[in-house]
C-alpha cells in the first residue's frame, strides 16, 4: 500500500505498515535532516501530511518559534535548558568562543543563537493528538548527538516542551 502527497511523492509502506520519509534540506547555512514517519499508514491523514509539509516549508519561523520557547525558559534555573547550557558552558570551556556564532557578551543568549538546527523529525500519526507532532533537535556540536536539546511541537505548531536528550 502507498500514501501519495504533493510534497512528499509516492510513501511506501514497508512490510509492517509503517511509512517512512527522508530528505535534507538547507536551512540557512547549513543542512537539516527532515524524517516524517508512522508505524501504521492507515493512521496518517492527508490532513497530516499537508501540516508536515506546511513545517517544512515553514522551517524559518518553526526555528524561531523553538528558539524563543528556549529563551522563555532561561528565567527557570532548574529547566533543562538552562541546565543544558551550563553544561555547554562547562564542557567547551575556554573554547566556547570558538563554536559561538555572535559574540554579545549574553553567554546564554549566543548559546542558543549559535545552536544548530540538527534534524526535523515529524510524527505524522500524532496529528491533532497529545503527543508531540514534530520535534527539532539542536546541538552546539553537531557531530556531539547525545548533547542536544529537543523541541516537541503539537500539529499547530505551538511548543509543547523543550527537553535536554539525556
Amino acid at each position: 500500500m502507498a500514501i501519495e502527497h504533493d510534497y512528499f511523492g509516492l510513501l511506501e509502506s514497508g512490510p509492517d505498515g509503517s511509512i517512512f520519509w527522508s530528505e535534507t534540506v538547507d536551512f540557512a547555512d547549513q543542512r537539516v535532516t527532515v524524517d516524517l514517519t508512522a508505524p501504521d499508514q492507515d493512521d496518517v491523514s492527508q490532513d497530516a501530511l499537508d501540516v508536515a509539509a506546511a513545517m517544512i516549508s515553514s522551517l524559518e519561523d518553526i526555528d524561531l518559534t523553538a528558539r524563543n520557547a528556549m529563551v522563555s525558559e532561561l528565567d527557570d534555573r532548574t529547566s533543562e535548558v538552562t541546565e543544558y547550557l551550563l553544561q555547554q558552558q562547562e564542557e567547551f570551556g575556554e573554547n566556547l568562543t570558538d563554536v559561538l556564532v555572535d559574540i554579545s557578551g549574553d553567554v546564554q543568549m549566543d548559546i542558543i543563537r549559535s545552536l544548530q538546527l540538527v534534524s526535523m523529525t515529524i510524527l505524522a500519526d500524532e496529528h491533532g493528538g497529545a503527543d508531540p507532532f514534530a520535534v527539532l533537535e539542536y546541538a552546539l556540536d553537531a557531530d556531539a548527538t547525545d548533547d542536544v536539546l529537543l523541541v516537541h511541537l503539537t500539529s499547530d505548531g505551538a511548543v509543547q516542551s523543550v527537553t535536554s536528550a539525556d
